[in-house]
């Protein structure tokens, strides 16, 4: 599956099948499986900025549809399999035994708000709606901020890259090596931030975890 959804196989399913291999594969992770969505909407944003050959409203309309749906059936599969299940079976999908936890710890101390800013944190994207479903959420609760998130990440960060591509294929010459290592610093800044910051709130999960009962999956 790595190779079949590796990034040169989705460059080349965006070709052939255009804005249905971005619902398909953004709604796939936004379900729990591993895949590179934010990396396609990137690089379908930038496809159309150089080639025009897709229309950046039609790769928008596709990101936010495929995460609303997969994290709702992300939802539902949580809220079917529980937590026992997922305790069981999530490590053959990344859902490992500290991820679960930190997802936990992350709901249980910011509610709602997490299925929204989760779409921002790749480790909490692909399973924030299965830990939602999970731990029972309202589904009106997680409907609101799971469109909203999905609005604002798909949508969001396919538009500001493809405005971004406009303005950097205008420049020439020096200016727009410039311009593209400095885009390239910032997008591996904030990759490294993430990553910090996640191993930060796995050790305060785990810490939380042996004081707090709540946190802890009963034993079958």
């Amino acid at each position: 599956m790595h190779s079949f959804f590796s990034a040169e196989h989705l460059s080349s399913l965006l070709l052939q099948y255009g804005y249905g291999a971005i619902g398909v594969v953004v709604m796939l992770e936004s379900m729990g499986l591993p895949l590179p969505a934010e990396t396609l909407l990137i690089g379908s944003a930038l496809f159309c900025a150089t080639t025009h050959k897709l229309s950046i409203a039609g790769v928008m309309i596709a990101g936010v549809t495929g995460a609303i749906m997969g994290d709702n059936f992300g939802y539902l599969i949580g809220r079917r399999l529980g937590l026992k299940l997922l305790q069981k079976h999530g490590p053959k999908i990344g859902l490992t035994s500290e991820r679960l936890l930190l997802g936990r710890y992350v709901f249980f101390q910011y509610g709602g708000p997490v299925v929204f800013l989760g779409r921002f944190v790749a480790v909490l994207r692909m399973f924030v709606a299965l830990l939602a479903g999970a731990n029972h959420m309202p589904w009106h609760t997680f409907l609101w901020y799971n469109a909203l998130g999905g609005v604002c990440w798909a949508g969001g960060y396919t538009l500001c890259t493809y405005l971004l591509g406009n303005e950097i294929f205008k420049l020439s010459g020096p200016l727009a090596i410039v311009a593209g290592c400095c885009a390239v610093t910032v997008i591996g800044t904030s990759f490294l931030f993430l990553k910090k910051n996640e191993k930060r709130l796995t050790e305060e999960a785990l810490k939380a975890a042996e004081q707090n009962e709540h946190l802890r999956i009963p034993s079958a």
